[in-house]
């Protein structure tokens, strides 16, 4: 039996035997009734397992956490079979990110696609869950790795390895009504933390962070580090936690942009590179680039206005856009394309275990496919060059803009124009400001600086014990780490205090991290001060907007 006659001895389409099994909030294949979920060919035994309790923004449970059934509310509603056949399956490639149509797939194709798929196992890093309610982020890595015909020719070719060339984190709404996607710059110089990789033999191997400020490509592929050593250092450096990761390498955007039929690119001048590194020859005005010269345009800097990796990154940004249109104005409509995207991305797709199936990607698919391209924000972490260089090759943070990026992007804040619900706090993390509050003299903390300004810790127990009653509060002094933000850590018996501190200090509710083991009696409660700390009695809270240069996933490179 072929795979387009597999489930139609009844009529059935085998797009609409995709069915959501809400024990597992996985879509899986149906052939033969509302019976028993059958279990998907190849399916990791993990796969059948519970998923881990649904987690709370910002303080969310890690792979090693007791599993327990959740039915995410967003999974409730039994999904509606006019909307199967145009699901979108996101995933990425060196660019970034690209959408892949997924409909009718019937066994064959199933086997065909988990057999594409390469999974590596980065430990408790991530989450075991596809999609928990509230807000998700999937972390896109290109690799740089110069494997594959003709990739020798792009640099580094004893690199067997790779490093996180282009690096998108794809921040997705809590309630699936827009998403930001935020590039990363390769020669951001931060702090790599320590971290553990996977062996072949199932043992783990302690890898050490950087010791001085570190390009932020060699977060992976340098001294054995993985996708969650990756994974690790964007939390540090943003204060946010990654769910997923999907790594891609070269031959992904040559393939994929193969698969599309081209993509339309458009340039205000042309770019006539053919004895420098990407040999991309393209005119002024509207071109359409697939294979070979789609990488090349990718890795191009000739031409553009500073040759710098930023305004490379720019022209990604463009181009995933256009990819992205692309798949959805015309692929979708086809299933050969949707299948030949399929195919071209996931046999150069490498994911965690959380998401590394179809199923589980097409589960990821159904929410994500619920964003509109216009609500969809494309911008760069913001940077500045080094100050440590006399003639700077690498940037730094921001010391404004950045931290407010990350302020608006924990309190899950839209850089879009989208009308958001309302929500009144009712989100599990605003959930953690309801409830009592303790008397000011019953508040124990103890306050580290952790990024703050100069001072900013006795500033604060002054302040506190002066001017707001809170007289068992002890100046702890330099945190050992800073933090990306402000954080309130407490234990669940001290939630009355932490309310009461979060009042006085005008703290958000991204900044509250509960524990799970009361505390004694005397314990105090930890505040470790961040770069969004202005001063003692000042709120701290994130901004609901930031200047930074942003485009729209909607927005055309050549416009009439």
């Amino acid at each position: 039996m072929d795979a387009q006659s597999r489930g139609r001895a009844d009529g059935t389409d085998p797009a609409d035997q995709w069915v959501l099994n809400p024990r597992t909030g996985d879509y899986e294949l149906r052939l033969n009734g509302p019976a028993e979920p059958p279990t998907a060919p190849r399916e990791p035994a993990t796969d059948s397992a519970a998923p881990a309790p649904a987690r709370v923004p910002g303080q969310r449970g890690r792979r090693t956490a007791p599993a327990e059934e959740e039915t995410p509310g967003h999974h409730k509603r039994r999904p509606r079979r006019s909307g199967r056949r145009r699901a979108l399956m996101w995933t990425g490639g060196v660019l970034g990110l690209v959408l892949v149509g997924g409909s009718a797939f019937a066994y064959y194709w199933y086997d065909r696609l988990y057999g594409n798929i390469n999974t590596v196992d980065i430990g408790d890093v991530g989450s075991d869950t596809v999609l928990a309610d509230g807000p998700v982020n999937l972390l896109i890595i290109g690799n740089d790795v110069r494997t594959g015909e003709g990739n020798e020719d792009y640099g580094n070719r004893t690199n067997v390895t790779g490093h996180a060339d282009t690096t998108l984190l794809f921040h997705v709404a809590g309630d699936r009504s827009n998403a930001t996607v935020m590039s990363i710059p390769r020669d951001l110089m931060i702090d790599i933390p320590d971290c553990e990789s996977r062996q072949s033999d199932g043992s783990t191997k302690e890898i050490p962070g950087s010791t001085t400020p570190t390009r932020f490509n060699e977060s992976y592929g340098v001294g054995g580090r993985d996708p969650g050593c990756t994974m690790l250092t964007v939390e540090e450096v943003t204060g946010l936690e990654v769910d997923h990761f999907m790594m891609f390498d070269f031959n992904a955007v040559k393939t994929l942009s193969t698969a599309v039929g081209g993509v339309e690119v458009c340039l205000e001048k042309p770019i006539k590179d053919l004895d420098g590194g990407s040999g991309l020859d393209l005119p002024i005005g509207e071109s359409t680039v697939e294979g070979e010269e789609a990488l090349s345009f990718l890795r191009n800097r000739h031409g553009l206005k500073n040759e710098s990796d930023l305004d490379r990154i720019e022209m990604q940004q463009k181009f995933v856009a256009s990819m992205i249109r692309q798949l959805k104005e015309d692929t979708l409509d086809s299933p050969s394309k949707m299948l030949d995207v399929a195919d071209a991305a996931t046999k150069s797709l490498t994911v965690d275990k959380g998401i590394g199936s179809p199923s589980k990607l097409l589960t990821l698919a159904k929410e994500l496919g619920r964003i509109d391209l216009k609500n969809i924000t494309l911008m760069t972490l913001p940077v500045r060059d080094n100050p440590a260089e006399p003639t700077p090759v690498t940037v730094v943070l921001d010391p404004v803009k950045a931290p407010q990026v990350f302020g608006m992007l924990q309190e899950d804040v839209s850089f879009t124009e989208v009308k958001k619900k309302e929500k009144d706090a009712k989100d599990e993390q605003a959930k953690l400001l309801e409830g009592p509050r303790a008397e000011a003299s019953a508040v124990r903390v103890d306050v580290f600086n952790g990024g703050g300004p100069q001072g900013a810790a006795q500033d604060t127990l002054t302040w506190l014990q002066t001017v707001e009653d809170v007289a068992r509060s002890s100046n702890k002094g330099n945190a050992p780490k800073t933090v990306a933000k402000t954080r309130l850590e407490y234990a669940p018996n001290q939630a009355d205090q932490a309310r009461k501190l979060a009042d006085l200090m005008g703290l958000p509710a991204s900044a509250l991290k509960p524990g799970t083991a009361d505390a004694a009696d005397t314990e105090p409660m930890t505040l470790t001060l961040g770069p969004d700390f202005q001063k003692a009695g000042v709120p701290v809270a994130a901004p609901k907007k930031v200047d930074v240069t942003q485009s729209r996933a909607d927005e055309k490179m050549c416009r009439a």
